[in-house]
């Protein structure tokens, strides 16, 4: 059997953080090889001139096409504002027609409550009720027809600028 000798080895000293004032921090040093980039010269190339022709077709027709589009949007944004318009004076008309409802409802049944109190007598009083239940039934019904035609009649007016203007962008594109 072989012996082994063992060695013992010093432990590697380790270097500080921050070198004192005595001690030259030195870096290594790597030297880059100097070396020319080669001077490229960009050939001079013909363009054919069907390949010219086609690319100023190209850029005409790109600039039409964009003349185009710029008109048709400004159209749209045009038809848009009117509509905007046009719905906004809509729903505030509407509104106070619900208001004018709204009143005229309140007023009923004020003068329903004043009514009832200058009646002598049960019979009375339920024939006064179902005059007023009539009377307010067909009011009702008159007003929601009317709201409903006004509706459709100011949704027929916004709607309409839209339609026509899209109906004529497609035609100015196409």
């Amino acid at each position: 059997m072989a012996e082994a000798t063992v060695t013992a080895t010093k432990p590697k000293a380790r270097p500080s953080a921050a070198p004192t004032s005595d001690e030259k921090f030195t870096t290594p040093g790597f030297d880059i090889p100097k070396f020319e980039l080669p001077k490229f010269e960009i050939p001079k190339l013909e363009v054919p001139a069907a390949f010219r022709e086609f690319a100023e077709k190209g850029v005409t027709q790109a600039k039409d096409n964009w003349e185009k589009l710029k008109a048709v949007t400004e159209e749209a944004t045009d038809v848009l504002e009117d509509s905007y318009s046009k719905a906004s004076k809509g729903a505030t008309d509407y509104s106070l027609k619900l208001i004018e409802a709204g009143r005229t409802n309140a007023n009923a049944a004020f003068d329903f409550a004043a009514s009832l109190l200058t009646v002598k007598s049960v019979a009375e009083a339920i024939e006064l009720s179902t005059a007023h239940a009539r009377k307010q039934f067909d009011t009702f019904t008159e007003q929601t027809k009317d709201l409903t035609t006004f509706a459709q009649k100011v949704a027929t007016e916004t709607v309409e600028p839209i339609r026509d203007g899209v109906t004529s962008a497609f035609r100015k594109v196409a």
